[in-house]
């Protein structure tokens, strides 16, 4: 597939770091633009920067998109780039991200080496929008040195950002003390970090206390020792700790070569989802066609096996 002359000048704008192509591009994934696997491609040909990719994830009102406001300023304070990918959940009319480019977050929207996207979950299982992993690419093409991923915050369901982050930082309160039971299964599993924010409120510390307590009796199969810490984003207090622990993962991963075998699982599976996509959107085509009708039909009147005329449809389609 060739691309058009648009998307081409796009692409050159966008590596000589024309923000507003980048903005364009983003779009192009979110719409799901036919071309967008071919513009990657090519984006990936051109520059292979490697981003490092941190997710912030907890229940709604834990104050992540504060943490990650702070998380901004210590990376820029060391020169960084850095991509954000703020997800938001849908509209139930439009479908797009209700709070729109985070309003939160325009300390930064000034800075050129930083870029702050909010995007729909697009209904997606725990909060992440299929195309949250372009978007990555595309900030890495655009030569960001670190991506923060900060989900929608819909508690135990929002564990998507384990397939997409080389960090999961989770982000709890004091409040949520009474739900670390239930967690257990879903949040508590996927940490490499966590952090108890909002410190200033009473029950910090008990909460502290019961996640180190849940943690020393965690079947896991490394010996990294996932930190706890306390923070107040609000306050700016901690941030810096949890920076230093972020960094901490990063080197425990590449000195062991967990990071690229992490990273190859990712590939593997990116693989199997292209296949599964490719194979549904060619079955609904073929669902269009007459003779599949005529099946579908036959099925629905009880004059044909449903099993028979599945596979009937399948080998007509491999």
């Amino acid at each position: 597939m060739s691309l058009s002359s648009e998307e081409n000048s796009l692409i050159d704008r966008m590596l000589r770091g024309d923000r507003a192509a980048l903005a364009r591009l983003i779009t192009f994934a979110e719409t799901r633009r036919d071309s967008l696997p071919h513009i990657l491609k090519l984006l990936k040909v051109k520059r292979g920067a490697r981003a490092y990719v941190v997710g912030l994830t907890g229940p709604p009102g834990a104050g992540k998109s504060t943490l990650t406001n702070r998380m901004i300023e210590c990376y820029r304070k060391s020169g960084k780039r850095i991509g954000v990918i703020a997800i938001d959940p849908s509209s139930p009319f439009s479908g797009g991200a209700i709070l729109g480019d985070r309003v939160r977050m325009q300390d930064h929207s000034m800075d050129d080496r930083v870029f702050i996207r909010s995007i729909s979950s697009g209904g997606a299982h725990g909060g992440i929008s299929r195309a949250t992993k372009e978007i990555i690419k595309l900030y890495d093409a655009f030569g960001m040195d670190y991506v923060i991923i900060e989900t929608v915050g819909v508690g135990q369901t929002e564990l998507d950002v384990v397939e997409l982050a080389d960090t999961v930082v989770v982000v709890l309160v004091p409040e949520a003390g009474d739900s670390i039971q239930t967690m257990k299964a879903g949040l508590m599993e996927i940490a490499d970090i966590f952090v108890v924010n909002k410190a200033d409120r009473d029950g910090a510390k008990v909460l502290l206390a019961e996640l180190i307590d849940t943690i020393s009796t965690r079947a896991i199969d490394s010996d990294w020792k996932t930190p706890v810490m306390l923070t107040s984003a609000a306050q700016d207090q901690g941030v810096e700790v949890l920076m230093r622990s972020v960094e901490a993962h990063l080197e425990y991963q590449e000195e062991r070569g967990s990071l690229e075998r992490k990273r190859e699982k990712r590939r593997e599976e990116e693989f199997s989802q292209i296949v599964h996509e490719l194979l549904e959107r060619e079955i609904s085509e073929k669902l269009k066609s007459e003779e599949f009708k005529k099946i579908y039909n036959s099925v629905k009147m009880g004059e044909r096996d449903p099993y028979e005329a599945a596979r009937k449809l399948v080998s007509k389609i491999i």
